[in-house]
This record gives structure tokens, C-alpha cells and sequence, in this order.
């Protein structure tokens, strides 16, 4: 079972090695054999190959069963005018893999509820994943660019799905709902947009094929309010790709930091295993402000591992292990900076990951 490994930039380097050792752990004790191979993606390889993504690295992305990515970018290479820019190498996996669909839980763990911003009450029992659109919508649309017009300076970006992109979005949000609670809300712009009346369109159409599965549509504005008043209420929720994007940062406040959200992206393509090959990792992104000081969250990107075992490698048990280990150090007190409050034990980054391998072994 082979896993490519992209640490990236920032903070990227500190958490993947964290995860890879809670990996690594996880096959001793389970038995079973992993391979890595490592390669450089974002700015680092905008440094070292005037490319964020090196047809290298893709090709090693579309031979391995599983990729592992930490973040990419930073201020060093934040120049909106530049010609290549650290998040093409995402954008490029994205397309390279045919990843459509990403999975983001957000689950609270009642250990962290003084850590959050909202009231306990409110987010006491919130477990809900947003399946995001990865590859259509506003951010591949084209024409992109700025340019002079009649007014001066313009700029225009172009925001298009077809419909078979939204079917099988929708279709993977269903499936996943039926393994969970059965319940699967839509997030559109529909009373604006001529793209969300498409998604809704498509959508009732699809959802006739999932009469077990109770259906709302909901506007993303209202989306945004019900986030923070009734999350609890919510199971899976469907969102084209700007909207899952925006959301899901919202939603990792429900968590406590977005230091503890993971994600998989995936999409029809198998692997050696007959799997899907996905690509997994934290929401967060570089951080350049923490890195090197051993202060970053390992947990998303540890929690995006088990998320790996999961669904590409089909390791369950493994994946359970990590996820009871990563709950087994939250619930006796161990806290990394962001989510540390009193009377809590405050460790580092490596710390962290040394107590979720311990408990991994265990």
C-alpha cells in the first residue's frame, strides 16, 4: 500500500510527519505493510522548480493508492500577480486525480466545548460533513482575468456547472448519507443564481433515487445563520465548491479551531486496492506566522490519516484506533495552543503526535 507524501509549506512539514508516524503506528499494530514516498509541492517547489506542481509529483499522485498533503503557500509567494501562484498545485492534484467530491466532518468533542465560541448548548452532539464540489464553479471558470474596459480596470470570473457535474456531487452526498443519519440538505443560491437553479433542478432529480433519504433545499445565506443557531440539526450537506469552501471555515469554529478538522477528497478513480485513491488533508492552511516553532495542531492532519485508512486503504479498525487515540488525549487534557484553555495541559506539535502514537499503540 503506497502513500505519497506532500508536507508543503508553513506548518505543512510539522503536521505530516506527525501523521505519518500515527500511520506508521497503525500498521505495526495491525499488521499491515505501508510505503511512502515523498515529494514537494506549492512553494516549496515554485523555489526549486518554477512550478507548484511538478509532473513528478503528479505522476507519483496518480500511481500511488493514497496522497497525504499538509498545506501550501505563504506570504513569500502571495503575489496575486503572479503567473504561478502555490494553490495551482491543489487545483492541479484536483484535476489530475478527478477528485470531485470533498468530504469535511466537523465533530465536537465535548472535551473541547469551553474551547469554541458558541454556547455548549448550541454545540453539544454537532456531527455533520459538508461534501464540497471540487472541480467546477467559480474557481475553474473561464474567463478568469482582470482587464480594462470602457470604465477602466474590470474584472470578471465565470461561475458554470453542467449537470452531470452536479449529479454525481449530489449522488456521493446521498450514498454518504445513507451510512449516517439519513439526512442530506442542499446548499444553493437559487432565488439569484442561474446555477443554483440548476443545482436544485438536478438535485430533485437525483434525490428520487433516495426515497430513504429526507431532503431540505437551503439557501447558502441561511446556510451560514443555521450553522451557528441549530448545527445539531444538520447530517450531510451538499454545496457547490465557493459555498463549501466559505462554509466549512465557518463550521470549524464549531469545532474549537480548524486545527481539528480533517478532510478527504475523492473521486471515481480506483486504486491498486480497488479503492477509492483520494487525497487527504487538514483544512487549515500553512500558518507561516507558527511554523518552525512547534506550535502548530497536528490533530486535523492526524485525523485526515484515519480518514486515509478509511477510504482508500479500507483499514477500519486502523482508522477507529486513531480516532479513539485522538479523543483517549483530548479527554485527559492535552491541548495545543489554539484550543489550550484553563486548566488544561498545554504541549507542542511534536508532543501531540508522540501521545496519539503512544495511545495508537495501545
Amino acid at each position: 500500500m503506497k502513500i505519497l507524501v506532500l508536507p508543503g509549506d508553513g506548518i505543512g512539514p510539522e503536521v505530516v510527519e506527525q501523521a505519518r508516524k500515527v500511520l506508521e503506528a497503525a500498521a505495526r499494530r495491525f499488521q499491515f505493510p505501508l510505503t511512502f514516498t515523498e515529494a514537494i509541492v506549492g512553494g516549496a517547489a515554485i523555489d526549486a522548480f518554477h512550478t507548484a506542481l511538478p509532473e513528478g509529483a503528479l505522476h507519483l499522485a496518480q500511481s500511488s493508492d493514497a496522497v497525504l498533503l499538509g498545506a501550501v503557500g505563504g506570504p513569500k509567494w502571495d503575489d496575486p500577480r503572479a503567473a504561478v501562484r502555490p494553490e495551482q498545485a491543489l487545483l492541479g492534484l484536483r484535476r489530475g486525480l478527478g477528485l470531485f467530491a470533498n468530504l469535511r466532518p466537523v465533530r465536537v468533542f465535548p472535551e473541547l466545548l469551553e474551547a469554541a465560541p458558541l454556547k455548549a448548548e448550541v454545540l453539544r452532539g454537532v456531527d455533520l460533513v459538508v461534501v464540497r464540489e471540487l472541480t467546477g464553479g467559480i474557481y475553474f471558470g473561464k474567463p478568469s482575468e482582470q482587464r480594462r474596459g470602457s470604465e477602466g480596470r474590470e474584472a470578471v470570473d465565470t461561475l458554470i456547472y453542467n449537470e452531470g457535474e452536479i449529479a454525481r456531487l449530489l449522488r456521493s452526498a446521498f450514498e454518504l448519507a445513507r451510512q449516517r443519519r439519513k439526512k442530506l440538505a442542499s446548499v444553493d443560491k437559487a432565488n439569484i443564481l442561474s446555477s443554483s437553479r440548476l443545482w436544485r433542478e438536478v438535485a430533485h432529480e437525483v434525490k428520487r433515487d433516495y426515497p430513504d433519504v429526507a431532503y431540505e433545499d437551503v439557501l447558502v445565506d441561511a446556510m451560514a445563520m443555521h450553522l451557528l443557531r441549530r448545527p445539531r440539526d444538520f447530517d450531510v450537506i451538499a454545496t457547490e465548491n465557493m459555498f463549501g469552501d466559505i462554509l466549512t471555515d465557518e463550521a470549524s469554529m464549531l469545532a474549537g479551531s480548524m486545527g481539528l478538522l480533517p478532510s478527504a477528497s475523492l473521486g471515481q478513480s480506483l486504486n491498486s486496492l480497488g479503492l477509492p485513491r483520494g487525497l487527504y488533508e487538514p483544512i487549515h492552511g500553512s500558518a507561516p506566522d507558527i511554523a518552525g516553532h512547534d506550535a502548530a495542531n497536528p490533530l486535523a492532519t492526524i485525523l485526515s490519516a484515519a480518514m486515509l485508512l478509511r477510504s482508500s486503504l479500507g483499514k477500519l479498525e486502523a482508522a477507529d484506533a486513531i480516532e479513539g487515540a485522538v479523543a483517549a488525549v483530548l479527554a485527559e487534557g492535552f491541548r495545543t495552543a489554539d484550543i489550550a484553555f484553563d486548566g488544561t495541559r498545554p504541549i507542542g506539535c511534536r508532543a501531540m503526535g508522540e501521545l496519539v502514537v503512544q495511545r495508537v499503540r495501545q
